[in-house]
């Protein structure tokens, strides 16, 4: 079936650990904002975008203690929760959403999906992702990943 990424905005690493350890029995995420894909990984695939949208450099961004932190696990790692920057939730609240287009179609072209990816698709993501942030950055939340294998 393949990993199911859950993209979904917490207070802080301790809610976001709560969204995924769930104590209450109902699915991962549930009361949180988010949104689930396949086949975007907030580490590896999801990081050419935020260079577009935030204008760090990748070796910037990996180097941010945000980038990809292991906040949290299941079992023994079924199901993890990674951090994603603060840099790039501010960014995307802020977005004009006229640009997340050409960021798709630069996120495409940066050849690190394993096929051509549709950047129609790609920029649905994104509009959802900003509107995440959005949400987020109201609150004073964070954005989280939370990663089923």
């Amino acid at each position: 079936m393949g990993a199911l990424f859950g993209y979904y905005a917490a207070a802080d690493d301790e809610d976001a650990v709560r969204a995924v350890v769930r104590e209450d029995g109902q699915p991962i995420g549930t009361g949180y904002d988010s949104f689930t894909v396949k086949g975007i990984d907030p580490v590896v695939e999801l990081l050419p975008a935020e260079v577009l949208v935030t204008g760090r450099t990748a070796d910037a961004i990996q180097a941010d203690p945000r980038h990809g932190h292991l906040v949290g696990m299941v079992g023994d790692g079924g199901v993890v929760t990674l951090s994603l920057t603060d840099s790039f939730c501010d960014s995307l609240a802020r977005v004009d959403l006229k640009q997340l287009g050409e960021v798709a179609h630069g996120w495409s072209a940066s050849g690190v999906f394993n096929a051509e990816s549709d950047p129609t698709g790609l920029t649905g993501f994104l509009e959802d992702l900003a509107a995440l942030a959005k949400k987020a950055t109201v609150r004073g939340h964070r954005l989280y990943c939370w990663i089923s294998m």
